[in-house]
């Protein structure tokens, strides 16, 4: 072999094979035991983060309050947080995994009303305004008024001049029938007091021709006239039953004008009810929260004026429909916001009877704003009632102490 190829031979790999086996074994071994440190203090760490979290010793705790952290802070729904719980001894409580956590929003008890312009008011326009953001308003007080208040109080006028003339009418149908009547009373009278003469005359004169005295002729004309009176008699006694209280007569022509003067006053009623339509009025006692529409505007569909029972605030919460079974009536809760200096409290007063979409949804992007809920209406004490008294639909995060042990 030359010595070219002795140098080539010697550059081959598998020359050096079995020596880099034999150096490197040593190291490999070394790196071995390193990869089994890792898991082992992966588990030791995990291990004493669940013993402190469990337990939570002292010295767990005293680095919690000098750091101002919170157990389960950063999650969306605390483990456990530390609250202070007013005691003889100064205790502090955890609160139990069963409280709820819901989002919610401020309201006046029964909700905010919506105060829209009255039924067929049409297009009408705000005239004027008579209250401002504040008030306290009484049930049926005028709020606003509208622009066709000018037409109806004019359509109101109109119906009860009509009234009046209708009435008039029947006044004046009664008295013509009085009149009526007393004429034909007077026209009977005078035909009675003739037939009584004319009878008279008859009987001289049928005296007088028995004797021979008179004449044939003078019998008959004397005959002739109390035939003549007689029929007069009748004649006005018919006519004086026209007149009389409940004949077809009198009934008809009262019957027309009393018909005219009532078909008047209804027409007066639908007037007077219409006028409604040019008036804002408030439906109960409450206070102005938001106005809307100034004077000279369209109200839009939001309505005219917002009002609210500010005297008690509640809170209206959405508790997902599989949590809602821990909540019960006069649990406590705790409400909070950054508006909030500090948490507001109260109770369950309500729980809703059905689960609907979720319609209060928080600042993350990431949240559930498709999740099903069920409505919790919570009653304020009375101090938290007054903080919250100015702060309608604020959103706040309520805990709902549920199933707490005292």
């Amino acid at each position: 072999m030359s010595k070219q190829d002795n140098e080539a031979a010697g550059k081959l790999p598998l020359q050096d094979n079995g020596i880099a086996k034999t150096s490197n074994a040593p190291a490999r071994t070394s790196r071995l035991g390193h990869l089994y440190i890792i898991p082992l203090l992966m588990l030791t760490l995990f291990t004493g983060a669940v013993i402190g979290m469990y337990f939570q010793p002292p010295g767990l705790r005293v680095f919690f309050n000098a750091t101002g952290l919170q157990p389960g802070a950063g999650s969306d729904m605390p483990i456990a947080i530390a609250v202070q719980k007013v005691s003889a001894q100064e205790e502090v409580a955890v609160i139990s995994e069963g409280d709820v956590l819901a989002l919610g929003r401020i309201i006046p008890r029964g909700d905010v009303i919506n105060v829209a312009t009255p039924s067929g008011a049409g297009d009408a326009r705000i005239a004027a305004l008579n209250v401002n953001v504040g008030d306290t308003v009484e049930r049926r007080d005028i709020l606003a008024e509208l622009d066709n208040l000018p037409q109806l109080q004019s359509a109101i006028r109109t119906a009860q001049a009509n009234v009046a003339v209708r009435d008039a009418a029947l006044a004046q149908t009664r008295a013509s029938i009085d009149a009526s009547r007393a004429e034909a009373q007077a026209s009977l009278s005078k035909a009675e007091a003739g037939a009584t003469e004319t009878d008279a005359e008859l009987s001289r004169v049928t005296s007088l021709f028995e004797r021979g005295v008179t004449t044939r002729a003078e019998m008959d004309r004397a005959i002739a006239s109390a035939n003549t009176a007689a029929r007069d008699v009748e004649r006005n006694i018919a006519t004086l039953s026209r007149y009389a209280a409940g004949s077809d007569t009198v009934q008809a022509d009262i019957a027309v004008a009393e018909a005219n003067l009532t078909a008047a006053k209804a027409e007066l009623a639908r007037a007077e009810q219409d006028i409604e339509r040019g008036y804002v009025r408030a439906p109960t006692k409450s206070t102005v929260l938001q106005i809307h529409a100034q004077p000279g505007e369209r109200p839009s569909a939001s309505g005219i004026i917002d009002l609210g029972d500010t005297s008690q605030m509640t809170i209206e919460a959405e508790v997902y429909q599989s949590m809602i079974a821990r909540v019960t009536i006069g649990d406590p809760i705790s409400a909070s916001a950054d508006a909030l200096p500090q948490p507001l409290t109260g109770v369950v007063a309500a729980i809703g009877l059905e689960i609907g979409r979720q319609s209060i949804t928080s600042d993350d992007p990431a949240a559930n704003t498709d999740a099903r809920v069920v409505d919790v209406i919570i009653s304020l004490d009375a101090d938290s009632s007054a903080r919250a008294r100015a702060l309608t639909n604020l959103e706040t995060i309520v805990r709902i102490d549920a199933g707490r042990i005292e």
